[in-house]
């Protein structure tokens, strides 16, 4: 999971690092970026960042960003099993990419939602207009015996859709509303039309119903079923031994028995709103002037009872690894199954408990995502540090994985709405990112303000410093070796291990390596 640093060790680091580069160089005596270990950063704001590899070359690489937020460049490992490494790039928010090791591309995104493109191996390929015009393939396989391995649809929603496969059987064309039929859509094993909703017939499992016109006259019939409805005056559909579905008026008067062949069948019943019911195998189900005053008594395959005054608001239950105390909207607490929930004038504050595995989860919200706070800790290690996320919208998020590993962004829109949609979070996300702290695993922290127009860096050596404000500015240094240079090294200054005093420097744009003349006492 990613995770989050608390947002107050995040500020002092900032303020403190900032003003430990700016107050030092200006001295002449601070201690700045590794030069002689790892390459500085080639800061050309705002045309153009680059970080370089950590090899202390400075001759590849590693990522770029351009004209802000806007162009980039930057390997994505792989987030787990099943995900692959790639690299990521493009002009936010019109064009971004995804590119496989091995150099094909997987996945695009115009303006995302609007436009998304995606590969898969074996030649499967989708591209989807904000998923109202869809194009999906699978690639002809060379051998006759894969036809069925392939296969092009085309929807334009909600007017045409397309399927071809080879197999007639499969395929379709359909102009909606107008007429044709489309296969294994929908939820049906067939569904056909004509001038619907004049005319439609839904097939599935062998069950006809042919509607004319949907949803006012339905007939239903296949595989012993059978059922006709005038909605919503009268209904009735089953079949003998298994089911029997009646309403009158709906929904004011229904009564539905499924199950038939057991000895208790279930029944549910209703005269709304007066009156219903449900019942089955160790259930039984009443409430009064429906929904609001009733009884819930379970017994198999579970224990529970529960009294509902003025549901929902009022519930008092109580079961098997259940219990439910809501007087809503004032307090709300309930146990379903060890995870434990706890709301407070609802939908001001939120609490919820819960187990995955070994891990302990605890998610606390105000006003849903105004905060949003969610922490991982282990249960099999509790002395282990625990993972954190937050967001405080639209501010700032923060995550920490308890391993060495904290980013903080602020602003910070979209992460919360978003968690889990990679497009969104590489397409619009960091175009709010006026400011962005990375605490790697390995010791490594980084500040950037304004999309890297200003940032600070310090290094896992000891006294490895780096502080750029664009190619205006840069001090940095390791150990002995200092550098302060203006405008990426036009003029500056320099002091090398063993030398005494400061010396100038012109032309020097090197900022990776000390040079041998200065090596010199």
């Amino acid at each position: 999971m990613r995770s989050f640093s608390p947002p107050t060790l995040n500020r002092l680091g900032f303020r403190a690092g900032l003003r430990l580069a700016v107050a030092s160089a200006l001295a002449g005596g601070w201690a700045g970026a590794g030069i002689a270990i790892r390459a500085a950063e080639q800061n050309y704001w705002p045309a153009w960042v680059g970080q370089p590899v950590a090899d202390g070359t400075g001759s590849r690489i590693e990522s770029w960003v351009a004209a802000g937020p806007l162009g980039f460049w930057r390997p994505r490992p792989s987030e787990g099993p099943g995900d692959q490494a790639s690299t990521v790039g493009g002009v936010r928010p019109f064009y971004v990419w995804k590119q496989a090791p091995d150099g094909h591309l997987r996945e695009a995104f115009g303006l995302y939602p609007f436009f998304t493109y995606r590969a898969h191996v074996g030649g499967a390929q989708a591209w989807s207009f904000f998923n109202l015009i869809n194009y999906r393939t699978v690639a002809a396989q060379v051998e006759p015996a894969n036809r069925s391995d392939r296969f092009q649809a085309f929807d334009v929603w909600p007017f045409y859709f397309s399927l071809s496969t080879g197999d007639p059987a499969r395929d379709y064309k359909a102009v909606f509303p107008v007429a044709g039929a489309v296969k294994q859509r929908f939820g049906q094993d067939r569904f056909s039309w004509v001038l619907f909703p004049l005319y439609g017939r839904f097939e599935k499992k062998g069950v006809v119903t042919t509607t004319v016109p949907w949803p006012f006259l339905k007939i239903i019939a296949g595989e012993g079923h059978r059922g006709v409805e005038l909605w919503p005056l009268y209904g009735q559909r089953g079949r003998p031994g298994d089911y029997r579905e009646r309403f009158l008026f709906w929904p004011l008067f229904y009564k539905n028995e499924s199950e038939l062949s057991k000895p208790q069948p279930t029944v549910n019943f209703g005269a709304l709103p007066f009156y219903a019911s449900d019942r089955s195998e160790g259930y039984v189900s009443e409430t009064w002037v429906w929904p609001f005053f009733g009884y819930v008594d379970r017994t198999a395959p579970y224990r529970y009872h529960a009294k509902n005054y003025f549901w929902p608001f009022f519930v008092q239950g109580e079961g098997d690894e259940r219990r439910v105390n809501r007087w809503a909207p004032l307090y709300t607490h309930s146990v379903i199954k060890g995870t434990d929930k706890r709301w407070v004038l609802w939908p001001l504050w939120r609490q919820a408990r819960w187990q995955e595995g070994v891990l302990e989860q605890t998610k606390t919200q105000l006003l849903f995502f105004l905060y949003n706070s969610t922490h991982q800790r282990s249960l099999a290690n509790p002395a282990a540090a625990p993972a954190r996320k937050l967001h405080v919208w639209p501010l700032f998020s923060s995550w920490n994985n308890g391993a060495g590993r904290q980013q903080v962004q602020a602003l910070s829109p979209i992460e919360v709405f978003f968690p889990h949609n990679e497009p969104m979070r590489l397409t619009w996300s960091p175009l709010f990112a006026l400011y962005r702290y990375d605490h790697q695993a390995n010791g490594d922290v980084r500040h950037s303000l304004l999309w890297d127009g200003v940032t600070y860096r310090h290094g896992t050596d000891a006294d490895e410093r780096e502080f750029n404000l664009g190619p205006v500015l840069q001090v940095a240094s390791r150990g002995d070796t200092r550098r302060v240079a203006l405008l990426r090294g036009l003029v500056g200054f320099r002091r090398s291990p063993g030398q005494k005093w400061w010396r100038p420097f012109f032309g020097d744009f090197n900022a990776s390596l000390a040079s041998p003349a200065d090596a010199r006492p």
